[in-house]
This record gives C-alpha cells, sequence and structure tokens, in this order.
C-alpha cells in the first residue's frame, strides 16, 4: 500500500514539473520571438499568383457621382491588382465637399494630387484636444466643440490611414481637391478576403462605392467583366449603405440617448447625396486648446514629442533638420517615442527635401519609416518623381516591393521587362493612367517633352531598389573583368559600361553630363 501511494506521488511530481517547464519554454520560446517592449513585428503579405505576361496603362472602370463631387475606382479584377493585392481609387471633391466619415479594412495611403483641405481621422480612446467656434451662440457666448486633431492638406502631401480608422476630408480651397488613394488589401491588417470594402458611418452612399466598384453578387460581376469596360453610375439603394443603417431604430436610440425619430435620421435611408456631400455649415478652422503661434497654421502639432517637431519643421524645406529626423527615426524602434494620439500621418513632399537631385534631369522623394514612422505599422511607403524635358530614372528592379504608378503630370514611356527579358510592358504613359511594376521586374521611365511626374505606392514601410546604370548601380560593383567575359566585350567597353554614367538615379538627356 506504501509502495502504491509513493508511486502515485511520483508521477504527480512528474506531471505538474512537465507541465511547469513547459510553460518556462512557452514563455522563454515568446521572449525570443518578440522582446517586451518592442512593437510587433510586420507579418508577411498575402502571396498572390502573379502570372504577368502583359501589362496595360489602366485608366478608371467605375464612377459615382455624389452632390459635391464623385469617385473613380480601378478594376480590382485586373491581373497586376490581383498580383500586388491592391484596390486604386480616386476622389473629386468640390468647393466645400465633404467626403463622408468612412473606414477601410486595410491601411490605406493617399496622395493630394491637386487642391487643398482639411483631414480629420478618429483614433478610439484619444482626447479631444482642439476646438472649432460655432456660429451658433448662447446667451451671448460662441458654441465651441470639442474634437481630435486636424490636419491641413495640400498639393504633394501624403497620408497614411491604418484600417480601421474612422476618417473625413472637407475642402475648404478655392478649387477642386483630387486625392488618388491606394488600399492595401492584401496587408496582414485585413482578416477578411482581398476584396475592398468601405464602411461609411453617415449618409447612404452607392453600394458600389462601397464595394470598390464591385457587384454584390461574384457571377455578375464576372458577366459584366465580359462585356468589357464601361463607366458605371449605379442607383440609390432604397436602403441606407451606413453602418447604422442596418441597427434597429430603438436600439440606436437607446445607445445614443436620444430619440427614435433623431435615430432613423442617422440611418439616411432617404439620403441621395451620394458619399460627398455639401457643407451647408460654415467650417472654420479649430483653435487647440494651448495653441502654439505659427504652428496651428499646419495642423501637425498636438501634444507631439519635441523629436517629431523637428521633423515638421523639415516639412517647411530645412535638409539639416531633414537629415537629422532620418537619424533618429532609425532609433525610435522601441514604439515609445509616438502613441496613437501624437502620431503623425501627413508627410509633405516639396522640391527642397528630395532624396535625389539633378538640375539638368529631375528629383526622387522618398515617404517610408525613416520619415513618416506610422508607416512601419502599415508597410506601405510612397516615392514621388519628378522628370525633366526628356529625363531617365534609371533602369532598376524593386526589391522588395511592388510599386504601384499613378502618373500626375506630363507624359512620358515606361519599359518593364519580365524574368525571362521579355518586355510585358512598352508604351507611352499620361496624366490619369495607373500601371504596376511587379517586384524584382526591371523598370526605366523617360520623360516626354512636356516632363513627366508620378506618385508610386509601393507594399514595404522600407522600398529598396537596385540600379542597373549609374553611380551606383550594380555594374559599379562589379569587377571589369566579371563585366568584359559576362557581356563578352573587351575591357575597356567594361570600364565605359562602369564610369559613363555618373549620376545618380535621375539621368540628363545628354550622356556625358554629370552632377
Amino acid at each position: 500500500m506504501a509502495y502504491t501511494t509513493l508511486l502515485s506521488f511520483c508521477l504527480c511530481l512528474l506531471v505538474l514539473f512537465h507541465g511547469c517547464f513547459a510553460q518556462i519554454d512557452l514563455v522563454t520560446n515568446h521572449h525570443q520571438d518578440q522582446p517586451w517592449g518592442q512593437p510587433q513585428q510586420p507579418q508577411p503579405r498575402h502571396q498572390s499568383q502573379c502570372q504577368l505576361q502583359n501589362l496595360n496603362a489602366l485608366q478608371p472602370k467605375h464612377r459615382f457621382r455624389s452632390e459635391a463631387g464623385e469617385t473613380e475606382f480601378w478594376d480590382q479584377n485586373e491581373e497586376q491588382f490581383q498580383c500586388a493585392g491592391v484596390a486604386f481609387l480616386r476622389h473629386k471633391i468640390q468647393r466645400k465637399g465633404l467626403l463622408l466619415p468612412s473606414f477601410t479594412s486595410a491601411p490605406m495611403l493617399f496622395y493630394v494630387e491637386q487642391g487643398e483641405g482639411i483631414h480629420g481621422a478618429v483614433f478610439p480612446g484619444c482626447p479631444e484636444t482642439y476646438q472649432s467656434q460655432s456660429q451658433q451662440n448662447i446667451q451671448d457666448r460662441p458654441q465651441r466643440d470639442q474634437h481630435q486633431k486636424l490636419r491641413r492638406l495640400k498639393e504633394g502631401d501624403v497620408v497614411a490611414l491604418p484600417a480601421g480608422v474612422a476618417h473625413w476630408i472637407f475642402n475648404n480651397g478655392r478649387s477642386q481637391l483630387v486625392l488618388v488613394a491606394l488600399v492595401d488589401v492584401g496587408n496582414d491588417a485585413n482578416q477578411l478576403d482581398e476584396n475592398f470594402r468601405k464602411f461609411f458611418l453617415a449618409g447612404n452612399p452607392q453600394g458600389g462605392v462601397v464595394r470598390g466598384g464591385q457587384s454584390r453578387d461574384r457571377n455578375q460581376r464576372q458577366s459584366r467583366t465580359q462585356r468589357g469596360e464601361r463607366e458605371e453610375e449605379e442607383s440609390q439603394e432604397s436602403g441606407g449603405n451606413n453602418v447604422l443603417s442596418g441597427f434597429r431604430d430603438n436600439l440606436l436610440a437607446q445607445a445614443f440617448g436620444i430619440d427614435t425619430r433623431l435615430a432613423r435620421k442617422l440611418q439616411n435611408e432617404r439620403d441621395n447625396r451620394g458619399a460627398i456631400v455639401r457643407m451647408e455649415h460654415e467650417f472654420e478652422w479649430p483653435e487647440e486648446g494651448q495653441r502654439r503661434q505659427g504652428r496651428e497654421e499646419e495642423g501637425e502639432e498636438e501634444r507631439e514629442p519635441k523629436w517629431q517637431r523637428r521633423q515638421e519643421s523639415q516639412e517647411e524645406g530645412s535638409e539639416e533638420d531633414e537629415r537629422e529626423e532620418r537619424g533618429r527615426g532609425r532609433r525610435s524602434g522601441n514604439g515609445l517615442e509616438e502613441t496613437f494620439c501624437s502620431m503623425r500621418l501627413k508627410h509633405r513632399t516639396p522640391a527642397s527635401s528630395a532624396d535625389v537631385f539633378n538640375p539638368r534631369g529631375g528629383r526622387i522623394t522618398t515617404v517610408n519609416s525613416f520619415n513618416l514612422p506610422i508607416l512601419q505599422y502599415l508597410q506601405l511607403s510612397a516615392e514621388r518623381g519628378v522628370l525633366y524635358n526628356n529625363a531617365i530614372y534609371a533602369p532598376h528592379w524593386n526589391m522588395n516591393a511592388h510599386s504601384i504608378v499613378y502618373i500626375t503630370r506630363g507624359n512620358g514611356r515606361i519599359q518593364i521587362v519580365s524574368e525571362n527579358g521579355e518586355a510585358i510592358f512598352d508604351e507611352q504613359v499620361e496624366r490619369g493612367q495607373v500601371i504596376t511594376v511587379p517586384q524584382n521586374h526591371a523598370v526605366v521611365k523617360k520623360a516626354g517633352r512636356r516632363g513627366f511626374e508620378w506618385i508610386a505606392f509601393k507594399t514595404n514601410a522600407n522600398a529598396k531598389i537596385s540600379q542597373i546604370a549609374g553611380r551606383v548601380s550594380i555594374m559599379r560593383g562589379l569587377p571589369v573583368d566579371v563585366l568584359a567575359n559576362s557581356f563578352g566585350i573587351s575591357r575597356e567597353e567594361a570600364m565605359r559600361l562602369k564610369h559613363n554614367r555618373q549620376e545618380v538615379s535621375v539621368f540628363s538627356p545628354r550622356q556625358g553630363s554629370q552632377q
């Protein structure tokens, strides 16, 4: 009996220690994979089939008109978008037009192509530290409204938005506000399928705006695709297309503490204004509670860290501050410098902040996680390119990202070459067209007589390129004998191949020019 009891006791101890050691091993592995205090590492992207034989420069396929503007979508079923795992759209907002509050299921990066406006993004749990003065007065005192931080938008701005963050845009300028946006539906933050979804918090936008131009039924979408491209105008649907319209009005009234009549108004079932409405009430730029003179105009300071304020001065053109801030950005990996409430969403791309500049060729400006840290979480970046008359952007390939290129001004020729040496794209492109450059495919751009400008959205927070020609190219890094034997040329010809082009990235039209 004593022997049996002792044996049972030993077995219990063995099971107990085994469980403890397993738990210790689990915790140890957790510490090894992700140290405490470090931000979560970016997850790999969803991989799609990329069997691209031919590429086409694409125009928008679906257009939806609203009261104060229109929204255009490129066809998500295009093979190049399926390969990159992205959706592409453009908003044209008229004066005093308001793009209704909404959010998407995937990260978004948009570029201000034209005009100016006001952008607001609401992060849950962050304080309402800004105040706007209303036209209505109560007892001879102006009524003030508190809300979260706003940002001024100007041409050339790049703005980042995480998945699920509600935002809105108002055109307070004197001309039309044009925004082009990439939605990274293949991003790991999107845990739904890779279809575009836009969730509106107000209004009754067309169903196509909610679904990115796609039909509700997949079979209907395929049959429409077979009939060829056409402009799509979708009539207003009977029910509201905002997220509040699906709730019962009595439950909605209880949640907000309002009557059911007002709750039904929130559902906007009979609203035919679309996704962009005209703002009837005058909107004034708000005053911050603790306003800093001269800073509020840029809309970029709200209890921001001191290093972040220096970054904002860089946006005004200080190259010295830019270098200092980039150095700091490389060291800001512990997630403590910025929180969601103070995180900067916008970055300017003026000529003075170009990464590469050739006075006879043009300039390249990069927006990545070093100068806009939130991109580390979104795993996106952008490149703004400006080429002068007949200048060339050095042939190169994108090492770790797809590049979705939107032409913003002028015209030029783009050539893209696949792994088997075939040109899968070799055409003239012009303003308003989109072309995808798949990862590791070689590409070269040459400007036309009117110059050539573009914005490229890339599917990596720190997208890298490898140049084939120029002062920082792979040719310069290879020994001359390797070049001579690889191409079957003389050593003298190999030396010319290495050293004839001394410029970096942006080449002037004449072969012999140097920076």
